[in-house]
């Protein structure tokens, strides 16, 4: 499962885009970014393995921000998503792993995502140290260890993190979550609720068509989106 970041700065071309990558039920995590300096800052605070980029953009442009990640030692696969063409040979120049054509074809982007894979191992086999989640609690800081989190929503301008016993305020953003702890087994199923796959119970349909969640310990049912039903269930192997 690729960690990934869609840098566009037109929002119907990176919904377009997510929609298409959360189809593939390779993407443990997306991230959204609208200008090479947001995405730069975005990554600063968290790895991705694969960059989704525009070339034609306001202020910077895509290329300098895959030559900026190119000179990283450790840099993020580079796929290009644009609407002209006539950039192809400088995107290789910068070791770019794939160069896509507006609108993008599912089966195009398959295949960038499977050259995507053949040359970036996720890191999902050495797992970050962020084994606790550090959260504000009366004033004081309090270390949440990663395995006793059952889900996170999104309230107002705050995460809440529910444990088996408490509940936790914090400023992080659902999406630096999201990149943050899709190796210990969470998932975004949905724009406000983040789970921990192990503590999911049940899976239920209801009368409107829509799937719910069972927690383990929680009385509250977590939504799933519809977008994001086929990925969860490959996540799960239902």
């Amino acid at each position: 499962m690729l960690r990934a970041m869609i840098v566009d700065d037109e929002a119907p071309a990176r919904s377009e885009l997510k929609f298409l990558l959360e189809q593939t039920g390779k993407i443990s995590s997306i991230t959204e970014a609208s200008s090479v300096r947001s995405a730069i800052e975005m990554l600063m605070e968290s790895r991705a393995d694969v960059v989704f980029l525009d070339i034609s953009m306001p202020g910077a442009s895509g290329l300098q921000l895959a030559e900026a990640l190119h000179k990283l030692k450790n840099p993020p696969a580079i796929v290009f998503v644009t609407a002209y063409s006539d950039h192809a040979v400088e995107a290789f120049d910068v070791d770019a792993v794939d160069y896509l054509l507006k609108p993008v074809e599912e089966a195009r982007l398959d295949q960038a995502i499977e050259k995507v894979l053949t040359r970036v191992k996720p890191q999902t086999e050495s797992k970050v140290s962020i084994e606790r989640i550090p959260v504000e609690k009366g004033g004081r800081k309090v270390l949440i260890p990663v395995d006793q989190i059952r889900y996170i929503m999104a309230k107002d301008d705050y995460s809440c993190i529910f444990t088996d016993d408490d509940r936790f305020l914090s400023t992080t953003s659902l999406a630096q979550f999201e990149a943050k702890l899709c190796d210990f087994g969470f998932f975004r199923v949905h724009r406000r609720y983040i789970v921990n796959l192990a503590c999911v119970e049940d899976v239920e349909t209801v009368p409107s068509g829509a799937i719910q969640l069972g927690i383990t310990g929680m009385e509250e049912r977590v939504p799933v989106s519809r977008r994001r039903v086929v990925p969860l269930k490959k996540a799960l192997s239902l």
